[in-house]
């Protein structure tokens, strides 16, 4: 599709989340705002006390603020996308942004394929310049390949660093609140799959990450653990989500974080057991051929 770059691409649009890293939400809004294709930009302050709301109504009055007072991890995405008009939605995170073009090619890629739900980027590593070792393993996908569709097919993708169809999303719900932030893309891209949607890794649309320096590791490894077994008994068959469940515990750290993080697991049981939803055949297919590639993952470290 032919666009005149004076002109933006009024297809998309961006939704940053933040919290507590306001020069970096600076550096990453500056970087969007000076792209061709001119999304407008959502903003979401996940309750940052660092005046992260005053610098965006200053140095960027353009992008959309939204302040929930209150750290709602991946839900300030879903906040976000309610605030936007556009057929596609590209999330960031504070220390992520996109490469001149790369939001336009997405979207000329969800146009030309109706089942395609979610275009996971190619990740730069900033400030090496140097491919995301996680962009190896979905370039490896086992998964079956339809007919047409582009790049590589996934079970899941990378919020920061993908752009999605919004009817998809709202369809689906959004994130969930419970699961917060951590690996919460996972069970959001189980239910796309199970309603038909499909979701794939496109390494010529390029995202760039410079990972921020503050940050908790040992929450998020946290919230991953807990995050990925939920995930697992709340949508895979009872011997698949036992034989993930013995293989992760077995590779886990035997240290307090690990601990923590089964707790919180064991703690939210009986919500899991209310809410489960066992996939359908030909999505469970999918995870088993995923299973040993993500089990000998170097992108995978629950480390910190």
């Amino acid at each position: 599709m032919n666009r005149s770059p004076a002109a933006g691409d009024d297809r998309i649009s961006v939704v940053v989340i933040s919290y507590n890293r306001c020069a970096e939400l600076d550096r990453s809004l500056t970087a969007l705002e000076r792209l061709p294709e001119k999304p407008p930009i959502v903003a979401v302050d996940n309750g940052s006390v660092d005046g992260t709301s005053a610098m965006v109504r200053e140095r960027h009055p353009a992008a959309t603020l939204i302040s929930p007072g209150r750290n709602l991890g991946a839900v300030g995405r879903n906040l976000g996308v309610r605030a936007t008009t556009t057929k596609y939605v590209a999330f960031c995170d504070d220390d992520t942004w996109y490469d001149e073009g790369a939001l336009s090619l997405a979207a000329d890629l969800l146009d030309r394929h109706p089942t395609l739900a979610v275009v996971n980027a190619g990740i730069v590593v900033e400030p090496r310049g140097t491919l995301d070792a996680i962009c190896e393993e979905m370039a490896a996908s086992p998964l079956d390949r339809p007919d047409g569709l582009p790049g590589h097919p996934l079970l899941s993708f990378l919020a920061g660093v993908s752009i999605v169809r919004r009817s998809a999303f709202v369809e689906v719900g959004g994130f969930s609140e419970r699961l917060w932030l951590g690996g919460e893309e996972e069970l959001l891209a189980s239910d796309l799959a199970r309603r038909g949607w499909r979701m794939a890794y496109v390494p010529e649309v390029v995202a760039h990450h410079r990972a921020s320096t503050l940050r908790d590791p040992h929450l998020r490894r946290r919230h991953g653990i807990r995050n990925t077994l939920w995930f697992t008994w709340l949508r895979r068959p009872a011997g698949s989500a036992t034989r993930r469940t013995v293989r992760l515990v077995r590779q886990l750290p035997r240290d307090r974080v690990t601990a923590l993080a089964l707790a919180d697991a064991v703690r939210g049981v009986p919500w899991v057991l209310r809410e489960r939803d066992v996939v359908p055949d030909d999505v469970e297919r999918g995870y088993r051929l995923l299973e040993e590639m993500q089990l000998h993952s170097k992108a995978r470290r629950y480390v910190s």
